[in-house]
Parts: C-alpha cells; sequence; structure tokens
C-alpha cells in the first residue's frame, strides 16, 4: 500500500487552468498505476484519467478526453492532473488512486482535493 496525498485544487473560473498533484509514500512508487477519480455532490465517483507505472501508457475518461494530462514523475513520487478549459461541471472533489495492475482493485486512495469551477 501506498499512502497518497493530493493537493492544488481551488476556485477557478470557467476557462482556466488548475494542476493538481498527489504524493505518495514508499520506495516502488513505479510499480502502480496510478489514477485519478472525481465525485461531485450527490453523485457517484467517476473515472478521469490513469498512466501505467512507467509513465508510457495513458487512458482518459470522454469528459476530459484534450483538457486534462496526467503525468508522473517516479523520482519525486508523484502523479500529477493537468486541466485546462475547466467548465462548471468539473467541480468535484478529486482523489487520486493506486493499484498494482489492471487485475486488481485501486487499494489506496487519497483524502481528496476540492475544484470549484465557477462560470
Amino acid at each position: 500500500q501506498v499512502q497518497l496525498v493530493e493537493s492544488g485544487g481551488g476556485l477557478v473560473q470557467a476557462g482556466g487552468s488548475l494542476r493538481l498533484s498527489c504524493a505518495a509514500s514508499g520506495r516502488t512508487f513505479s510499480n502502480y498505476i496510478m489514477g485519478w477519480f472525481r465525485q461531485a455532490p450527490g453523485k457517484e465517483r467517476e473515472f478521469v484519467a490513469r498512466i501505467s507505472g512507467s509513465g508510457d501508457s495513458t487512458y482518459y475518461a470522454d469528459s476530459g478526453k484534450g483538457r486534462f494530462t496526467i503525468s508522473r514523475d517516479n523520482a519525486k513520487n508523484a502523479v500529477y492532473l493537468q486541466m485546462n478549459n475547466l467548465k462548471p461541471e468539473d467541480t468535484a472533489a478529486y482523489y487520486c488512486a493506486a493499484r498494482l495492475s489492471f487485475a486488481a482493485p485501486y487499494g489506496s486512495w487519497g483524502q481528496g482535493t476540492q475544484v470549484t469551477v465557477s462560470s
């Protein structure tokens, strides 16, 4: 298991940008597939993006394609979510999560960081 701590959320106007960060503990960070999820009030948690352990493979939900970019720095034990052209519907608590393989569930979760996009 890794310990995850998100940061970088805040209030931004529609069309603006934010960069979320997720700091991970542990010496085997590069072994983990990392994902970003979000949950808006009254809605279920939804997948946003994921990145492979090496960083050479990424995948996005349709909601973020072309606007969001997931990246990681294994030397810093960190994963990032760059969000551009934000929309009010992107308002949610954003969580990073880790899993060891595509066959495993996301077993480690951060506490979340709030993103609010005003119109």
